[in-house]
């Protein structure tokens, strides 16, 4: 009998130390997956090495409390890609629908609905204590992590988990997250409308809610834009803007996300490696893993603003999430440069 031949009602602890032994290299959200549980349930579990500690769901006292840490590393992902950005929080401002964290290197925007548990994480690793603070939505599903680093002030850490534990929390019950409504069929779609309302933006905020206005999908919306709104281009192309960005010098917004979090690096990136089959940006206080795999379209868009039009390349996977985004880095009320501009023109339109 090997280890993994467990019975199917052992606790998750004991299942889990089952298949580290069996497979020690194992991640600990592929783990998660292999077990049927959620990443979250791991979490809260009673783990060899691991000390959690609940907290409290009072995310925009939360958040204002970051500063006090210094330096962390933050980190946002979806299936499909990993994001992870190093430096000091330093401008918050999150309410009950939307939070807005400004800073030089530090840049999110926070969707709170989705948020429904919070762990302070302590786990032994070879290289000592590694400190966390772990957010997850209803089902467990990782929505962002803020890492202790060495310039991290583990005193304020300490102080924030000890005014932000959870003492009266009884255990986390996870459950499904509601399906997504079905798309529309095209046919059911006002594309004059659409394709009029698109051309009458003054800022490309204002693309969500007409996305819902017109009852269109991400995806479908680029399908039925036009090509002189939204190209397909190769699968690939990311690695052609990403290289010619960082042989010019070229600063950029790399833009990924999931239901409660986006996060955003504005800069240039240096070093690229790509690694089995994950494609990544490897620079000091920049981080980005990209499983080009799960990358099932990509479009080249641009959206008409009161600044001019503004450029993006965007990648989904096949159920039409949004795997990342990339633009030009520029600041409100200025136009967007004519060099990232034409790296995302030149990319080659592809059949659809």
């Amino acid at each position: 009998m090997t280890p993994l031949d467990h019975a199917a009602d052992q606790p998750l602890a004991v299942r889990f130390q089952a298949l580290m032994a069996a497979e020690p290299n194992l991640r600990r959200r592929d783990a998660a997956t292999k077990l049927g549980a959620s990443e979250a349930a791991l979490i809260a579990a009673p783990l060899p090495g691991q000390d959690t500690t609940r907290l409290k769901t009072d995310w925009s006292a939360l958040f204002s409390a970051f500063p006090t840490l210094g330096e962390v590393m933050c980190l946002t992902r979806n299936e499909h890609c990993v994001h992870e950005k190093t430096g000091p929080f330093e401008r918050v401002e999150v309410g009950p629908h939307v939070g807005l964290v400004l800073g030089e290197q530090i840049d999110l925007r926070v969707f709170p609905s989705a948020w429904k548990f919070g762990f302070a994480v302590e786990q032994e690793t070879e290289r000592g204590p590694q400190r966390s603070l772990q957010f997850f939505d209803g089902a467990g599903g990782a929505l962002f992590k803020l890492y202790a680093k060495p310039a991290t002030n583990l005193d304020a850490w300490a102080a924030l988990i000890e005014n932000f534990k959870d003492a009266d929390a009884g255990e986390p019950v996870f459950g499904a997250l509601p399906a997504p409504a079905a798309a529309k069929p095209d046919s059911e779609i006002d594309v004059d409308g659409f394709r009029a309302a698109w051309d009458g933006m003054k800022d490309t905020h204002e693309f969500f809610g007409m996305l819902k206005k017109f009852g269109v999908e991400r995806v479908q919306a680029l399908r039925l834009a036009g090509l002189e709104r939204a190209r397909p281009v190769a699968l690939d192309s990311i690695k052609t803007i990403l290289q010619q960005s960082a042989d010019s010098g070229q600063s950029i917004m790399v833009f990924v996300g999931n239901n409660g979090m986006i996060q955003i690096h504005t800069g240039p990136v240096h070093k690229l490696v790509e690694m089995g089959p994950w494609y990544n940006v490897l620079d000091p206080d920049f981080n980005l893993h990209l499983l080009t795999g799960g990358i099932d379209s990509a479009w080249a868009v641009r959206k008409p603003t009161s600044d001019g039009d503004v450029t993006s390349l965007e990648l989904f996977d096949a159920k039409g999430g949004t795997i990342a985004m990339l633009f030009g880095a520029r600041k409100p009320g200025k136009p967007e440069d004519t060099s990232w501009r034409a790296l995302v023109t030149a990319l080659p339109t592809v059949a659809n």
